[in-house]
């Protein structure tokens, strides 16, 4: 029976509290690496667990580690991405509410292996208990010697600095990020030069989601092939699933990666809402191509959804039911991309402001007969031309509700009117 990991003290009483994480064998992973371990083993031993990065990209984790020069003239940093913009996400707001020890230990052991002494954690401002937890929790580290300097009487130092963001998702983008850290407006840069060799300040840095993070004591402690053994060998390892939507029992699951969608919702969740009939799933966040009914045979992970034609992304699962229209949901859904375009892509920019204009136009009952094949044409300009994934999202997505809901729309164009409302 799987037993979760992550999310093990989030239901505990005091569960934030340093005294609780030492309780359950916290820090126990940052001693034994300081003690026995090399930087180059702790990264060769995240490459054979073959953890892949949890916020969306799935790139692997070791991989990127060793991507970082070794000899460099310059400081090397280690920034957490605790932005968590994707609608339908909220897994790393309850870690670092309920257990940002967890964090704080991964932090920790991710910069002795790639060897930064400076952790930025970009976190969203509106995450206002998370930022008081996580610094109630950095203090208490500090005073017990796992953060500083010296740190268990060995010769690493490392301290953690919290950046609170202004409630933009584009710096969900690692490098709009770190323009966000070093003042400038959030934009993405143009690649490469990639961010482990020039990232912030110029300096080689690692950019990785909270939820990776955490997983990085469980693989020192408990070992690769104990990760390797938890869902399929290419997607291994626990994973957190945010169900929310029109579902009996949304909530934050911790289970293997590779569960299915169907079980997922179904029995986790406990299906639809009483009377209704579950339409389609959106399995990772906004972003994510929207899965009809009859497609929630998946496995949830990288490779089962990319080759369904969506993608694992945040993993923020909303249920969509039958009385919802998927029109709305689209237009919705554009209309947020739309607002969190950064601007600098003329084709992401100019585009979705079209995409929207059209979409309010069928959803009003002034639709025409060739908008749908106009909003193609719209998707085939956006995807692949701008500097980052959200344009790509956006059209992905639209994509997606044309193929498989393509009646709704022309509904909404030959009955002049939305038929759900």
């Amino acid at each position: 029976m799987f037993e979760p990991v992550l999310l093990k003290n989030v239901d505990v009483h005091d569960g934030h509290l340093l005294a609780t994480y030492e309780a359950g064998g916290g820090y126990q992973a940052l001693a034994k690496v300081l003690r026995q371990d090399t930087p180059d083993e702790v990264i060769d031993l995240v490459k054979q667990s073959n953890l892949r990065g949890r916020g969306g990209a799935g790139f692997p984790t070791g991989m990127k580690w060793s991507f970082v020069p070794k000899r460099v003239d310059k400081p090397k940093y280690l920034c957490c991405n605790a932005d968590e913009g994707e609608p339908g996400t909220f897994k790393d707001r309850i870690i670092m509410e309920r257990d940002p020890h967890q964090l704080i230990e991964g932090l920790a052991v991710s910069a002795y292996a790639i060897g930064a002494e400076v952790a930025y954690v970009y976190i969203r401002g509106e995450y206002v208990t998370a930022i008081r937890r996580l610094e109630q929790a950095i203090a208490e580290a500090s005073a017990k010697g796992y953060l500083g300097r010296r740190i268990l009487g060995s010769d690493f130092n490392f301290t953690v600095h919290i950046h609170r963001g202004a409630g933009a998702y584009i710096c969900g983008e690692e490098t709009a990020m770190l323009e966000s850290l070093e003042g400038k407006r959030a934009q993405p840069r143009l690649k490469p030069p990639f961010p482990a060799v020039a990232g912030l300040y110029a300096s080689p840095t690692v950019i990785n989601n909270v939820e990776t993070l955490v997983c990085v004591p469980h693989i020192v402690v408990r070992g690769a092939d104990w990760f390797r053994g938890i869902g399929p060998d290419r997607s291994p390892g626990p994973k957190l699933y945010c169900l929310s939507g029109q579902v009996r029992k949304p909530g934050l699951y911790e289970l293997p990666m590779g569960i299915s969608l169907r079980e997922l919702v179904e029995e986790h969740a406990g299906g639809p809402l009483p009377g209704r009939k579950i339409k389609a799933v959106i399995p990772g966040g906004v972003s994510a191509p929207v899965i009809p009914e009859r497609g929630m045979d998946v496995g949830m992970d990288f490779d089962s959804l990319a080759a369904a034609g969506s993608m694992l992304g945040s993993a923020g699962v909303i249920v969509i039911d039958d009385a919802t229209c998927m029109v709305k949901v689209a237009t919705r859904i554009i209309e947020f991309f739309h607002h969190e375009s950064c601007g600098k892509c003329t084709p992401c920019r100019e585009g979705l402001n079209w995409v929207v204009k059209v979409l309010r136009r069928i959803e009003a009952g002034e639709g025409a007969p060739g908008d749908p094949e106009q909003l193609e044409k719209l998707c085939k300009g956006i995807f692949g031309n701008t500097f980052c994934a959200l344009g790509d999202g956006a059209a992905m997505g639209l994509r997606a509700a044309l193929v498989h809901f393509r009646d709704e729309f022309s509904a909404h164009i030959e009955e002049r009117r939305c038929p759900f409302h």
